[in-house]
């Protein structure tokens, strides 16, 4: 675990390791959530990099008849 300071502009400097193994980029925004009395940054990613994460998810369901 790395630690950060939070300069009086209350910005913060992600360390370069973390933004490697994130893969961050300048501009790219971030999610901020509090969980548990921690503070979470969540990267946004483009739509295009969520192709394949249901891959092999079960959709064989029986429908309602009025959702068809």
């Amino acid at each position: 675990m790395q630690a950060v300071t939070i300069s009086s502009e209350f910005q913060i400097v992600i360390p370069l390791s973390v933004r490697r193994t994130m893969r961050l980029v300048p501009g790219q925004k971030l999610q901020v959530t509090v969980r548990e009395g921690r503070v979470e940054l969540l990267p946004e990613r483009d739509i295009t990099e969520l192709r394949g994460l249901l891959k092999g998810c079960n959709t064989a369901f029986e429908r309602e008849e009025e959702r068809i």
